[in-house]
């Protein structure tokens, strides 16, 4: 276990290589004896310095909700991290290269919350009432913690201290209420210059996108009391692989059963 003057530590690092836009090595070899509630304390007192700071919380995401990614990671369970509110942007942006680290892209369906949310004992029926709409939306990943160097037994520590390597989310404008469509079956693809780079369908996500918001809203009540507010976006994981990113790179995430498309691209 980390001291509570080590967490601080591990914070301000993140938060310098938030500000310099340079890769930190990896905090699990430079706290070897940290374990995953110390990369959640990283995390939360970064996110506490940025609150200090005058961001906002706009949501939640959840990560790892494959059992193929979980056991990459040697981890068991989801990952999560609250969303900034400037980690969103606007959609059919033209991104800077020099904004990011390392980024990806992953698909995935986000919740809109039109009603407060809190585990425990969050079912899917509570998930269901609890939602305003969902959104089609891409999550840039981004590594602020260099991959290179990580030790298999310990990567999660860093995608997790990481705030769940978010580096950003492009929501697509097209609402959809969960009544109207078969979220399970959502099928998605991440085009790249004008070729399909990775599909998959939402039934990849813990079988079912809204049993990831039912995790994440019992695990984060039961933790630290959090509540899922009116307006929250939450969300519930990707259902592809990475995709890289480089300069010029045109990108769009296609949904079916309505939610439609959501673009960007990179200089």
């Amino acid at each position: 276990m980390l001291t509570p003057e080590q967490i601080t530590q591990g914070a301000q690092l993140l938060h310098t290589a938030f500000t310099d836009k340079r890769q930190l090595p990896p905090l699990s070899m430079t706290f070897p004896d940290a374990d995953i509630e110390d990369a959640y304390g990283i995390q939360q007192r970064f996110i506490e310095q940025q609150l200090a700071e005058g961001r906002r919380i706009k949501g939640y995401k959840v990560g790892l909700t494959s059992k193929v990614m979980q056991v990459l990671t040697n981890h068991n369970e989801p990952d999560f991290s609250a969303l900034l509110d400037n980690f969103f942007l606007p959609e059919a942006s033209t991104l800077d290269m020099a904004q990011f680290l390392a980024p990806a892209l992953e698909i995935e369906i986000a919740f809109v919350m039109k009603a407060s949310l809190r585990g425990p004992g969050v079912n899917t029926a509570d998930v269901i009432r609890a939602t305003d709409f969902v959104l089609p939306a891409i999550e840039l990943v981004d590594f602020r913690i260099a991959e290179e160097g990580r030790r298999k037994d310990s990567s999660i520590f860093d995608t997790v201290a990481d705030l769940a390597s978010c580096g950003a989310v492009v929501l697509g404008g097209n609402p959809m209420d969960l009544r109207d469509i078969n979220i399970a079956e959502v099928r998605g693809t991440c085009i790249r210059n004008g070729e399909p780079a990775e599909s998959g369908m939402a039934t990849q996500v813990m079988g079912n996108p809204i049993n990831a918001i039912a995790w994440l809203a019992n695990k984060l009540g039961a933790l630290g009391g959090v509540t899922f507010e009116p307006g929250h976006t939450i969300l519930s994981g990707s259902f592809i692989r990475l995709v890289r990113a480089a300069p010029g790179d045109h990108f769009v995430a296609r949904f079916d059963q309505g939610l439609g498309d959501v673009e960007l691209w990179f200089r």
